[in-house]
């Protein structure tokens, strides 16, 4: 993008007031809400607003996941603390199954776009304590689960 332009350029901030914010079992944090589920096609469609100055829980995504940072900046780390990664708003990034990581925001809450595409035997995330043992894992299950809570039906597939 020229100078010129990107000092035309308005930032704006992002208003979230009209987003359900739903917490994520016990997960510290962080809020979600569930914006498409497609059980069909296994992609799955969510927003995330990380607490500011705050990460979550060291964890690996099983799944290709892409992200686009809406608001803040999202901050990925590596399995030791060290920060890996900074993505200001407007960031995108397609990020095939990896290792552990953790992730949450700057001095500013973080507002995350993302697309989840399909899974591994019914797993999205695995979440671990600091040593990289798994103490839980977020599946679809838990997807359908939290998908009909949020739109008060139940889905089926």
């Amino acid at each position: 993008m020229s100078q010129a332009i990107a000092e035309k350029t308005t930032p704006y901030a992002f208003d979230d007031s009209n987003i359900k914010w739903y917490p994520l079992g016990d997960i510290e944090h962080m809020s979600f809400s569930l914006l498409d589920v497609d059980l069909e096609s296994e992609v799955i469609n969510f927003i995330v607003k990380f607490d500011a100055g705050e990460r979550i829980i060291q964890h690996r995504h099983t799944s290709h996941a892409n992200t686009f940072v809406i608001a803040g900046e999202h901050r990925m780390y590596h399995p030791d603390g060290s920060l890996k990664e900074v993505r200001p708003a407007g960031s995108y990034t397609s990020s095939p199954p990896g290792d552990s990581h953790y992730e949450g925001s700057g001095d500013e809450q973080a507002i995350v776009l993302y697309n989840i595409l399909g899974h591994v035997d019914g797993k999205l995330f695995e979440l671990m304590d600091d040593e990289k043992n798994i103490v839980a894992v977020l599946g679809m299950e838990d997807v359908k689960g939290a998908w009909a809570e949020q739109k008060g039906t139940t889905l089926e597939g």
